[in-house]
């Protein structure tokens, strides 16, 4: 097991120690923190493949961490973690493939580790989603949903530590010109919808549905990825109060309004989006402004499913439709029904799978 300082949290099992990860005791629990800026979008990086083969062990009480060395291609080690192979980067974090370090190196680099940039530590929204994400991580746990098994956000180097995935994005895929068949969109949905089920029965919501955060294993299994913009589903607040995160292409109308409320529902939304690019090979609507994206969201109307996508069924059609409705209670209410909606069509369209 993973080796932390921990105490019970009410669900059962381990709540991540508020020192280790860098929260208030208050913010063990619900955490009502905003981000500070706002912004557009945020960079979160997270790996292309990741298989977890074994645990991390915390270092020892008492023992010093190594200093922390970083340069714009490597970094030798942080903390108790040995930087095995700078994966990507980009504006705002680093993937580093990482073994930890009482392993010993002769041990595979089994892990993921999201380290954040140096030069952008001072900006207090970034911490604040990384330690959203260590946060949500640690409190909820599902076959589907990444885990986040140890890091740092009470100080600098800022970092997270997840199971390294065998296999690719949704996003790296559709961009190789991968065609995905209707039973396997069907499946992909059902086992995202399975992931927001748990992260909706903790009270979150993840707030960033699109292809470059859904993992897809060699064999079909499916995590979602990043949680650094997960909000609960108590926090309220506009647009403009709350800070607009995330990628305009996949956001709900309701999360660029200042009148709705924003729950599971909106992530409902954000997943039909993603499948209507699966399904059809493109977007509902075309990338433009974010003030024309936004207004496509809110007043738009939907592409002709039967020009776009003809050997579409009726009934996976009409799913995708209600999905992709403007006003929440028009959508599937609860991952539940949605759930329930998803295997009945995975049955009902089995014999179009594609052979291997």
């Amino acid at each position: 097991m993973l080796v932390t300082d921990a105490h019970t949290c009410k669900g059962g099992g381990a709540a991540p120690d508020s020192r280790r990860f860098g929260c208030t005791p208050a913010t063990v629990g619900p955490c009502r923190s905003k981000p500070r800026q706002k912004t557009n979008s945020v960079d979160t990086l997270l790996p292309h493949c990741i298989r977890m083969t074994q645990t991390p062990i915390a270092s020892p009480r008492g023992v010093a961490a190594p200093p922390f060395r970083e340069s714009l291609t490597s970094v030798d080690s942080v903390d108790h973690w040995d930087l095995v192979e700078l994966v990507a980067e980009g504006s705002y974090t680093r993937l580093y493939r990482a073994r930890a370090r009482r392993t010993g190196p002769d041990r595979p680099a089994a892990y993921a580790l999201k380290l954040l940039r140096r030069e952008i530590q001072e900006k207090p929204w970034t911490v604040e989603l990384m330690r959203r994400e260590a946060l949500v991580g640690r409190q909820v746990a599902h076959p589907h949903l990444v885990s986040i098994l140890a890091g740092n956000v009470s100080r600098a180097p800022y970092y997270v530590v997840m199971p390294w995935l065998e296999g690719a994005t949704l996003k790296s895929q559709l961009d190789q010109g991968v065609v995905f068949d209707v039973p396997e969109v069907l499946w992909i949905a059902r086992q995202i919808a399975e992931a927001l089920q748990a992260l909706d029965a903790a009270g979150w919501m993840h707030a960033d549905i699109k292809p470059s955060n859904v993992h897809r294993s060699p064999e079909g299994h499916v995590t979602l990825l990043d949680l650094g913009f997960a909000r609960r589903v108590s926090e309220t607040g506009s647009a403009i109060d709350r800070a607009v995160l995330g990628t305009f292409e996949y956001m709900a109308p309701e999360t660029i309004s200042s009148s709705l409320r924003t729950d599971i529902r909106s992530d409902f939304y954000s997943l039909g989006v993603m499948l209507f690019e699966l399904l059809t090979g493109r977007p509902p609507f075309p990338a433009g402004t974010l003030a024309e994206l936004a207004t496509a969201h809110r007043e738009g109307s939907l592409p002709d499913l039967t020009r776009l996508a003809p050997h579409l069924s009726d009934e996976v059609a009409s799913l995708l439709r209600q999905l992709l409705a403007k006003q929440p209670m028009r959508r599937p209410q609860t991952p539940a029904e949605l759930i329930d909606r998803l295997v009945a069509l995975e049955i009902a369209t089995f014999s179009q799978r594609a052979l291997a």
